[in-house]
């Protein structure tokens, strides 16, 4: 089923990628993101035009932002029928010691608050819409499984992304609303361009890491969000077949 689709972080990264494959399965896709000129640019980059495509420049931080994304987009479109919440930051690499506090508040506001204030006005909208319900999946990162060394704000607030999910799973059936999680590991991004040249293990070596086509992901989410609601794939998996993970430390 396709509809509308409301795309965080969809500026760079899995956001763009997942723009790109939402289009390709016939979404329209509202665009959210810090700056206009990268929504622009994964627009130009689809392939698919602008016809089916709306910007919404949004601070995930701030709920007076997300209320605006979603009022537009509910405006223009009549309805939302899906949340990519993807919107996420790593945050400095630093052991738990030195991490500092506004640090620690950046990552948190971003990757926790901000999925949790998009998720909030998302099931306000699809309650509310006729037909009612609609689908949530929320960018979990294998992060919220297994952490990384130096990494204890992104891990914090990725484990807690599955208790959100869950939450939405419980809340939102009631509602004919389906949320669903996708962990994604070693995803070539930007984000990710570091772990190629060699990244730090849990065994305290440096290492290269292999990498995946981002492109996968943005396939996975495609069929998570093409299901119909009465099926629901709740945690899904997609990694770099050959990154350290199983057994990480």
């Amino acid at each position: 089923m396709a509809g509308v689709a409301v795309v965080t972080g969809a500026g760079s990264g899995i956001g763009r990628q997942a723009t790109f494959s939402l289009l390709g399965a016939g979404w329209t896709v509202v665009l959210a993101g810090r700056r206009e000129e990268t929504l622009e640019e994964t627009v130009a980059l689809s392939g698919h035009g602008g016809d089916r495509a709306m910007l919404v420049v949004t601070d995930v931080t701030r709920a007076d932002s997300v209320r605006a994304l979603f009022a537009r987009a509910v405006e223009r479109l009549g309805r939302v029928d899906l949340l990519f919440n993807n919107a996420g930051l790593f945050g400095p690499n630093a052991p738990i010691e030195d991490l500092a506090l506004e640090d620690w508040d950046r990552v948190v506001a971003t990757n926790l608050t901000g999925t949790f204030l998009c998720a909030q006005e998302a099931v306000r909208v699809m309650k509310a819409q006729t037909p009612r319900g609609g689908r949530i999946i929320n960018n979990g990162s294998i992060s919220s499984q297994t952490p990384r060394p130096n990494a204890v704000a992104y891990t914090a607030t990725k484990h807690a992304m599955t208790g959100l999910t869950k939450q939405l799973v419980l809340e939102g059936r009631r509602h004919d609303i389906a949320c669903g999680q996708i962990d994604v590991g070693n995803a070539a991004t930007e984000m990710t361009a570091a772990m190629e040249r060699g990244v730090l293990q849990a065994d305290d070596t440096v290492a290269a890491e292999p990498t995946m086509d981002v492109r996968h992901v943005g396939e996975a989410i495609a069929y998570m969000a093409g299901l119909p609601l009465d099926a629901n794939v709740e945690f899904l998996t997609v990694m770099a077949t050959k990154m350290p993970f199983a057994g990480r430390g």
